[in-house]
């Protein structure tokens, strides 16, 4: 009987840009007025319109995150009388998910010319024809040539060495930076923000060893919070539970600050928080030109716990170190005012934070992101598992732990909105947010002490590297200090960090 050979062929690799993105509910009809997502917004003579379809262009297999190339898109279709401003281009190790603006002028500015102009010509600045990378055919990139007073403000992307249609693409006058939201100033939008609330506030979930859980600012008061003054440390005043006795407005220099309640068996009971009255605090405000709204969703929670580090496969508690009264965090949900779809999320990690694109963020309930709060220091994080802020090669540094569990806060349950750049007078503010000063007191140890008890157990080769990651951690980390309330924030009134 002879040998039966079967031919077994390679199925192809599915990218994973070939999906395109969906948010796993439909949007609702959001309440009509004030010109929110009605698909254009207009610039001051310009009007724009967000096309997030796309025809594929040219695309290559190699390079880039996980070396599995780029994907290059024109959009499509274009609304009639519009023009593309430039093409878009994504890694393919994600799924398709992005956005361009298409405009058109809106005839306001004749006298001068117009806003909007087709270019004169096209310049050649980029072929892939001698890259040797494995490539769908062969690319082509082109910066349109702008008449005189005019600039370009994208590219086009070919397949072909021959020059793109005229009629292609637009062209932005020099005084772009002039050109601003003038027309849409939007107004009382109370129904549209409670209906982003409804659709959009995250959950926040805490790790099952959690022992610092958030609460409510009134909690926190009505439970024995104090307020103290510098020269007057003996007599510290009990807080009403709005905060109405709270020096309003800065500067923030040491005079005041909170503190737990005197007694122990107040503080530790603080310390705790209280998961059942916590609540979530919505700031609102226009970005990118009014383009987007963000919604900043605070947390805020008593007390930050004592921070663990990993030195390679042992797991260090670093005493007091990390410890500090008072702790606020935030996630940020931000929105398209063209469609209302949720486009990014960013999760505040200590100093910092990371954006990261709808696409990637788990959802729960609908269109509702999820966040983790990492275990004592209540860094946000978009998956659940271990952070190491340190050396992550070495395996040496701050562990930042987050886990799903039981104890989870629906930010759409209980909250308020706090400020809000759309709503003006119609928010009532809790004077707590007008309190410029720290949240907790300066607690006095000494890092160094606490190193050296840790040093003791390390080997030679590891203590250096562990106390040069550890002194190089921003301040947040290591604690010492209660921080300022979230209006103090240098990105309360601009753009995350």
């Amino acid at each position: 009987m002879g040998n039966m050979i079967t031919s077994v062929s390679k199925k192809p690799r599915v990218l994973p840009i070939e999906t395109n993105f969906k948010l796993p509910s439909p949007l609702p009809s959001w309440p009509k007025g004030e010109g929110f997502a009605t698909g254009t917004i207009n610039l001051g003579g310009l009007e724009v319109s967000q096309i997030s379809e796309f025809n594929k262009i040219w695309a290559t297999h190699e390079g880039g995150p996980d070396n599995l190339g780029a994907t290059f898109f024109e959009p499509s279709p274009i609304p009639k009388g519009f023009f593309m401003l430039g093409c878009y281009a994504q890694p393919n190790n994600k799924p398709l998910s992005g956005w361009v603006l298409v405009g058109r002028d809106d005839g306001t500015d004749s006298s001068r010319g117009g806003v909007l102009k087709t270019p004169l010509d096209y310049t050649l600045v980029w072929r892939s024809e001698s890259t040797g990378i494995k490539q769908d055919g062969n690319g082509f990139i082109w910066l349109p040539v702008p008449p005189i007073g005019y600039k370009a403000v994208g590219y086009v992307i070919t397949a072909s060495s021959e020059k793109p249609p005229l009629d292609k693409s637009g062209a932005f006058i020099r005084t772009l930076p002039m050109i601003a939201n003038l027309k849409c100033r939007y107004g009382d939008m109370t129904s549209q923000i409670e209906a982003l609330v409804e659709v959009y506030a995250p959950f926040a979930y805490f790790h099952p060893d959690e022992q610092y859980l958030p609460s409510s600012v009134g909690w926190f008061f009505g439970n024995g919070a104090l307020l103290y003054k510098k020269g007057d440390e003996s007599n510290p005043i009990p807080i009403d539970p709005t905060g109405s006795n709270l020096p309003q407005g800065g500067p923030n220099d040491g005079t005041y600050w909170l503190d737990l309640p005197i007694d122990n068996a107040g503080k530790e009971k603080v310390k705790k928080g209280d998961l059942s009255s916590a609540e979530a605090y919505f700031h609102i405000k226009p970005m990118l030109g009014a383009t987007f709204t963000d919604l900043a969703v605070w947390f805020f929670y008593p007390f930050n716990g004592p921070a663990r580090a990993k030195v390679e496969f042992v797991n260090i508690p670093l005493g007091r170190i990390g410890e500090h009264v008072g702790d606020w965090e935030h996630v940020t949900l931000r929105v398209s005012n063209f469609t209302g779809e949720l486009w990014r999320v960013y999760f505040a990690e200590h100093s910092g934070g990371t954006w990261v694109n709808a696409s990637e963020v788990e959802f729960q309930g609908g269109n509702k992101a999820v966040a983790y709060s990492s275990l004592h220091g209540h860094a946000s994080y978009a998956k659940p598992g271990l952070v190491l802020q340190g050396n992550p090669k070495l395996g040496i540094g701050i562990r930042n732990d987050t886990a799903k569990s039981k104890l989870v806060l629906d930010a759409g349950s209980r909250f308020s909105i706090v400020s809000a750049d759309y709503l003006g007078s119609a928010v009532s503010v809790p004077p707590w947010i007008n309190f410029y000063n720290n949240w907790g007191p300066k607690i006095s140890y000494d890092i160094a002490e606490e190193l050296h008890k840790i040093d003791r157990l390390l080997p030679g080769k590891l203590k250096s590297a562990f106390e040069r990651i550890v002194n190089g951690l921003p301040s947040e980390v290591l604690g010492e200090e209660g921080p300022t309330g979230p209006k103090v924030k240098d990105y309360w009134n601009g753009d995350e960090r």
